[in-house]
């Protein structure tokens, strides 16, 4: 692969065009994705779905007019998806407090945002377990008043970008989750009869996107100056930590409302319009990228395929200012199994070596019921071994609470695990969830 294939690739001139359909009473679907009960649907909805056909009818236009979209209706929209039980930031104050005066708080927000006087507190860093259990991940909580006015900006900046962004995209996107993404490479691979796989592991990519390169790919498509002038406050805003404030030149804090969708186009232009536009053309057997924010498998039909954009792969990414993961980043045999191939016979199933890990979920060849070889997914284990142990640790700091108090929490606990990890040939990992944390539960 040549040194071109790392150049920059434009949007296509032909975007997957966005679906508008009729839904109930002053309810639109926009972007697939409803807005229903909003305190101005009609209102709302329309001029999110005018920012989308402009966007969407000229994927080149550069859009210099948005912020007069937002108004004081826009603003108690983003309030009523803004989450109320947060923690706090900086300044201490709680959902409850804003919205005893609500539409004075908003339309003094509304007045600061369009004059150029909003003053963007720093993020209050806090510190949440890594899925490996032995690091932490950093998190910034911003006041609840810049979370509502990152709501509002994020909605204008998700209805322009989600006419470019490319099916390969399931993250931080409408009517889009983790287990679509999952079925879709699974099928992928199914229908390609497997294959080599590229796994690619950024390292702190959200502390270390360059503010220079994510302000060069907005220029590309929104240089309305209201909004672009707060969003370079957010990223200047600063992080209080131990009681002092720090800058930094790199990062979009995890846990703002804006985070999603800068750190989302930050990777569609580095990663998801690069492989699709200038690296799969130039390949010799089929190839698919499927992304979830910033966990990306590729799939590739020849190996010879896969090694040609593993060694070009960290040269793009580095370009960006940013640094895959040299353990954790690589190429994994992930073919089907040939025909008359011994298979590893376990207790639970009969499977194929190899497997891949992707969004808590581990794929892997096996036999189906009729003998055939399929791809299946399971828990992964340091996801289940993770799970066990939240419940462990929560069973023992409130072992002193009456038993009926107990129950209702758990019950909650094996919900939430089932409502995400229940899926189609996973029930002997949810089985054992569900006897590990009761037993657990009794010896506590």
């Amino acid at each position: 692969m040549s040194e071109d294939s790392i150049v920059p690739a434009k949007p296509g001139k032909s975007p997957q065009a966005t679906r508008w359909r009729k839904g109930s009473p002053g309810t639109v679907d926009l972007l697939e994705g409803k807005m229903a009960g909003t305190s101005s649907p009609i209102t709302v909805s329309t001029k999110l779905q005018r920012i989308a056909t402009l966007a969407r009818e000229d994927p080149e236009r550069v859009l210099t007019t948005l912020a007069h979209h937002i108004d004081v209706p826009f603003l108690k929209e983003a309030y009523r998806r803004t989450r109320k039980d947060g923690a706090v930031g900086v300044d201490g104050q709680t959902a409850q407090a804003y919205a005893e005066d609500l539409d004075t708080h908003l339309g003094s927000l509304l007045h600061r945002f369009k004059s150029g006087t909003y003053y963007a507190p720093p993020v209050r860093r806090v510190y949440v377990p890594k899925d490996n259990g032995k690091a932490s991940r950093p998190i910034g909580i911003p006041s609840f008043e810049d979370k509502v006015l990152q709501r509002a900006v994020a909605m204008v900046v998700e209805a322009v970008y989600e006419q470019d962004f490319r099916d390969c995209s399931y993250g931080f996107r409408p009517k889009r989750s983790p287990h679509q993404a999952l079925d879709a490479f699974r099928n992928q691979v199914m229908e390609m009869r497997g294959g080599w796989v590229i796994k690619i592991d950024i390292k702190s990519y959200f502390e270390t996107i360059s503010h220079r390169e994510l302000r060069a790919i907005l220029n590309q498509r929104v240089r309305d100056g209201v909004m672009r002038r707060t969003i370079d406050k957010w990223l200047k805003a600063g992080v209080l930590e131990n009681g002092d404030v720090t800058y930094s030149e790199t990062g979009v804090p995890q846990g703002s409302g804006v985070s999603p969708i800068l750190s989302n186009l930050f990777l569609h232009e580095v990663l998801d319009t690069w492989f699709e536009d200038v690296v799969r053309p130039r390949l010799e057997g089929d190839a698919v990228l499927c992304r979830f924010a910033d966990d990306a498998l590729i799939l590739c039909a020849r190996e010879g395929d896969a090694q040609r954009i593993m060694a070009v792969l960290p040269k793009r990414f580095e370009k960006y200012g940013l640094t895959l993961h040299p353990e954790k980043t690589g190429v994994i045999r992930f073919t089907r199994p040939p025909r008359g191939g011994q298979p590893r016979r376990r207790r639970d199933v009969t499977t194929w070596p190899g497997s891949v890990d992707l969004l808590g979920f581990t794929l892997y060849w096996a036999k189906s019921r009729r003998g055939n070889w399929v791809v299946k997914r399971k828990t992964a284990k340091a996801r289940l071994s993770r799970a066990l142990q939240r419940i462990h640790g929560w069973c023992k700091r409130h072992r002193h609470r009456p038993l009926a108090w107990q129950h209702q929490p758990l019950v909650l606990k094996l919900r939430g695990h089932y409502s995400y990890d229940g899926m189609t040939g996973n029930a002997r990992r949810v089985q054992a969830f569900r006897y590990e944390g009761s037993r657990r539960w009794r010896m506590w």
